[in-house]
C-alpha cells in the first residue's frame, strides 16, 4: 500500500467527472487499498478516487469513532434522499476550511463493493453527509461550490496563497 497525492482545491482536476468501475478486479482493490491508507493518514473521513486524481467511481469512508469500520463504494448512486439537514462540512482537497451546507438527512445508496457485488446502504448523521459529499466529488463538485461567489472567491485565494507558500 501507499499513500497518494490528494489535489488542492482549486486544481481543475477536481472537476472532473469519473467513469463508473467496469470490473472490481485486483488493480481496483489496490487502488481502495491506497485511497484507504491516505484518508487514514490525513486524517479523513472520507476520500473519492477524483481527488487522488483517478477518474472512476470510487469512495472510502469511515465515519467511525473507531477508526475501523472502512465502508467501500464502488459505482454508487443515490436510491433516496430524505429530509434535511445543515451540516458543517471539511474536505481534504480544501484543508481548514470548514462551513455548513445543506444535504439530505437520509440516503439510500446503492453501490458494489470490494466483491464486486451490488448491495445498498441506509444512511443518517455523518455517514449520510460524508456519502453526499464524496459522491459530489465524482460529479466533479467540490463542497465550496455550494457557497456564495464571495466565499468562493475568498476560499480560493487563500487555498492558492497556501500553495504559493508551500512551493
Amino acid at each position: 500500500m501507499s499513500r497518494l497525492h490528494i489535489l488542492r482545491y482549486p486544481d481543475p482536476r477536481l472537476h472532473t467527472i469519473a467513469a463508473p468501475v467496469e470490473e472490481v478486479n485486483e488493480s481496483i482493490r489496490s487502488l481502495i487499498a491506497d485511497m484507504a491508507e491516505t484518508m487514514y493518514a490525513a486524517p479523513g473521513v472520507g476520500l473519492a478516487a477524483t481527488q487522488v486524481n483517478v477518474h472512476k467511481q470510487i469512495i472510502v469512508i469511515d465515519a467511525s469513532d473507531t477508526r475501523d469500520k472502512l465502508l467501500t463504494l464502488i459505482n454508487p448512486e443515490i436510491l433516496a434522499a430524505i429530509g434535511v439537514a445543515d451540516c458543517e462540512e471539511g474536505c481534504l482537497s480544501v484543508p481548514g476550511i470548514y462551513e455548513k451546507i445543506e444535504r439530505a438527512e437520509r440516503v439510500v445508496v446503492r453501490a458494489r463493493g470490494l466483491d464486486g457485488e451490488h448491495f445498498d446502504v441506509e444512511a443518517e448523521g455523518l455517514l449520510s453527509v460524508c456519502i453526499q459529499h464524496e459522491m459530489d466529488h465524482l460529479k466533479g463538485r467540490v463542497f465550496v461550490e455550494y457557497l456564495s461567489r464571495l466565499k468562493q472567491t475568498r476560499i480560493r485565494a487563500k487555498m492558492q496563497k497556501q500553495q504559493r507558500q508551500s512551493a
